[in-house]
C-alpha cells in the first residue's frame, strides 16, 4: 500500500458518515473469543483481540514515529493508537505543535515541515513476528471521511521496498474521483521506477449500494498465503488473487528473488492525503477501529 514511490498517486476521497448500527448487526464472521481452529484445517498461532483497555501489548506491537512516507499529512505517534472497549483505536487528530525533526534550509519533506498539523498513529510488528504463509483475518471499521486512508498491510524486511514484497489487504482512497477499496502486491521490476502491481480495484458503491449502512459496521478482511497464490477477500468476496509465479524481482533489487517466499510483517495504520488541505474538522478525531488482528498456519505445516 503505502510504500509506494514518493512520487506516486496520493489520491483519496471518503464519503459521509452514513449513521450508526448496533455492534449485533455486525458480520456474522465476528466472534467473541478468537477459534483455535477453524475449517480447513487452520490453527491459530498469533492473534490480538485488544481486550484490555489502554496501551497496545509491546511483546506484540511496535509503531512508526513521524513523517514516515508518500509526503503525508500526519505526523506518526504512538499516543494516536489505544485499546478501548476491546477495540484497537488508531485516531487522526487536528495538532499544532513544532516538528521535532525540522531542519532550517534542508529540503527532504520529513525534516522541512516547521509544524506538525496532524497526528496519527501506525502499528507494527516489525521486529516482533512476522510468518511466511498463513491466513490473516484483520476485523475493522474503516473511516471514510474526506482524506482518511486506512490501511492493512504487509511487508518483508529482508531488502528494500519494493525487493522485499508487500502485500496490501486494504486500502482505501479515490481512484479516478471514486472511493475505492484496494488489494494490492508488489515487487521490484527493472528499474527503480518500474515497481510491480497486480492491484484490483473496487468501488465503494460495490458495497454500499448493497448495503447503506456498510460504512458504520465491521468487516472482515482476509488474506490466505501459500506457495502459490495470495488471495485477498473481503467479507468472503475475493477481490484480489495473485499468482506467486509472475512476483519475481527484476534487475532493479534484489534480482531473481520472489519476496513473497519469505516472511512478512503485519502494519495497521490510518494516514491522511496530502493533498486535502482542507479537511472537514468535524471528522476529527477520525476513528479506524480494529476488533481483531489472527494469523492462522495450516495444521502440521
Amino acid at each position: 500500500m503505502h510504500q509506494l514511490l514518493e512520487n506516486k498517486f496520493y489520491c483519496l476521497l471518503g464519503i459521509a458518515a452514513l449513521g450508526v448500527v448496533a455492534f449485533r448487526n455486525w458480520p456474522p464472521q465476528v466472534t467473541a473469543q478468537a477459534p483455535k481452529t477453524i475449517k480447513g484445517g487452520w490453527r491459530l498461532v498469533w492473534h490480538d483481540e485488544f481486550d484490555e483497555d489502554g496501551s497496545l501489548d509491546s511483546e506484540k506491537w511496535d509503531f512508526e514515529k513521524g513523517f514516515v512516507r508518500n509526503y503525508e499529512e500526519q505526523w506518526y505517534t504512538p499516543e494516536n493508537a489505544f485499546q478501548r472497549d476491546g477495540k484497537l483505536v488508531i485516531e487522526a487528530r487536528k495538532a499544532a505543535f513544532p516538528c521535532p525533526a525540522y531542519r532550517e534550509d534542508e529540503s527532504n519533506w520529513r525534516t522541512s515541515r516547521e509544524w506538525v498539523e496532524w497526528t496519527s498513529a501506525s502499528v507494527i510488528t516489525k521486529g516482533k513476528y512476522s510468518f511466511l504463509y498463513g491466513r490473516v483475518e484483520v476485523c475493522a471499521r474503516i473511516p471514510v471521511c474526506k482524506g482518511a486512508w486506512p490501511a492493512i498491510w504487509l511487508l518483508g524486511s529482508d531488502l528494500p521496498w519494493p525487493a522485499n514484497g508487500e502485500v496490501d489487504m486494504l486500502e482505501y482512497y479515490q481512484h479516478q474521483g471514486k472511493p475505492t477499496i484496494l488489494a494490492n502486491a508488489c515487487w521490484a521490476g527493472d528499474t527503480e521506477e518500474d515497481t510491480q502491481w497486480d492491484s484490483s480495484y473496487t468501488p465503494l458503491t460495490h458495497f454500499t449500494d448493497r448495503d447503506p449502512a456498510w460504512a458504520t459496521r465491521f468487516h472482515v478482511w482476509r488474506m490466505d498465503w501459500d506457495a502459490d497464490f495470495i488471495r485477498l477477500y473481503l467479507d468472503d468476496e475475493l477481490l484480489n488473487q495473485v499468482d506467486l509465479k509472475r512476483t519475481i524481482n527484476g534487475k532493479a533489487r534484489g534480482t531473481g528473488i520472489n519476496p513473497f517466499h519469505s516472511p512478512q510483517y503485519l502494519l495497521l495504520n490510518l494516514a491522511l492525503d496530502t493533498r486535502v488541505k482542507q479537511f472537514n474538522p468535524a471528522d476529527f478525531p477520525m476513528r479506524y477501529e480494529i476488533d481483531y488482528v489472527r494469523v492462522y498456519q495450516k495444521v502440521g505445516k
